[in-house]
């Protein structure tokens, strides 16, 4: 048992190791515009954790998850920013864009509490794209929003008097503003694993997975089903509405074509492609996603030119084609995920078996 706890210490003490010097690695070798992309990374860490507490723990399938970062975006970048003349700091407008977002979770779960499968899909799919489009269309009679033209000027997060917005010197050596913001995303991404851990291990957790595998039976034991979807739902949209803030002020400029289907469609993709229901699968799902079509946007133009001795396909098109293709091939092979729980990965083995659980 000692051996096991030192075991995982040292763990955790690698990973925070690497994590803490991450950035200048990726910086030195390749540019603050991959520091930039480990931040984004992060990001989508979030995103992944909380709608993998409604699709993975709750087994509730939701496509219109984006619509709870853009609440959180939107919520800061209306707060803090000169469209309404508001500068609140950080440690208010986050929250209150966590908050927001909480509630449309709650908003969006109590109308669908006797949907599930594709029905709840279907619905959730069509909040996601209302919101979108309440966002691209209030900028009249009185423009709340500024409508497809986005908000700018967006203030960047400042802790102490210090803007994370601007850059900064260690050693002699000046160092972007994507590094300091890696810091401040990454601490909340570890608030954010702490917390979904916690749920997983936790009566709500239980009840979560007894709801994913057979909501009448929960019931019949006591669960209160209606709560406990509502919970999952409003859980999972608070850590979106924090991601959603944290993008805003990042970005400095937010607009609704930041907030489409498709994103939402990448973030469950995310949890599926990792392992549906298993924190560190999800986080490398989240991970993977975000790296790798960048590194395909790098790659394919330079060997197309190489091999072929011009462009044959548009790069773009080209990395959406391969990664669509890796994508099928993954759920071919590897349907549980790159890493699922132990439970996921028996009851795949179990179904390629043809054995049945009563």
């Amino acid at each position: 048992m000692a051996m096991a706890n030192n075991k995982k210490v040292g763990v955790i003490l690698a990973s925070a190791v690497v994590l803490a010097v991450m950035p200048f690695l990726v910086g030195g070798a390749l540019g603050n515009s991959w520091v930039r992309i480990l931040d984004f990374s992060l990001l989508y860490v979030m995103l992944a954790l909380g709608l993998n507490m409604v699709v993975g723990f709750a087994g509730l399938l939701d496509l219109g998850f984006i619509a709870f970062y853009a609440v959180g975006a939107y919520t800061y970048g209306l707060l803090c920013s000169p469209h309404f003349g508001l500068h609140l700091p950080f440690y208010i407008a986050i929250p209150i864009g966590a908050a927001l977002a909480a509630f449309f979770g709650i908003l969006l779960g109590t109308p669908v509490l006797r949907l599930k499968g594709d029905y709840l899909a279907i619905v959730t799919l069509g909040f996601g794209e209302i919101i979108r489009i309440f966002i691209n269309n209030l900028n009249a009679p009185v423009n709340i929003t500024n409508g497809p033209q986005g908000i700018n000027l967006i203030d960047p997060i400042e802790v102490g008097g210090f803007s994370l917005g601007k850059t900064f010197e260690l050693f002699g050596l000046t160092f972007s503003n994507v590094y300091l913001y890696y810091y401040m995303f990454l601490a909340l991404t570890v608030g954010v694993v702490i917390m979904a851990w916690r749920l997983q291990h936790s009566r709500i957790g239980r009840a979560w997975v007894a709801l994913r595998e057979d909501d009448i039976a929960a019931a019949a034991m006591g669960i209160n089903i209606r709560n406990i979807k509502l919970l999952a739902f409003a859980l999972g949209a608070l850590s979106g509405g924090v991601a959603g803030g944290l993008f805003s002020a990042f970005q400095g400029f937010i607009s609704p074509e930041s907030f489409s289907l498709i994103e939402s469609i990448m973030i469950l993709a995310m949890i599926v492609l990792g392992g549906m229901g298993n924190i560190p699968g999800v986080i490398l799902g989240a991970v993977m996603l975000t790296v790798a079509p960048e590194i395909l946007r790098a790659t394919i133009g330079p060997l197309q030119m190489a091999v072929f001795g011009k462009t044959l396909i548009d790069p773009e098109n080209a990395r959406m084609l391969l990664f669509g293709l890796a994508m099928v091939v993954m759920m071919l092979v590897r349907p549980e995920g790159a890493w699922p729980s132990k439970r996921r990965r028996m009851e795949f083995q179990d179904a390629k078996k043809g054995v049945t659980h009563g």
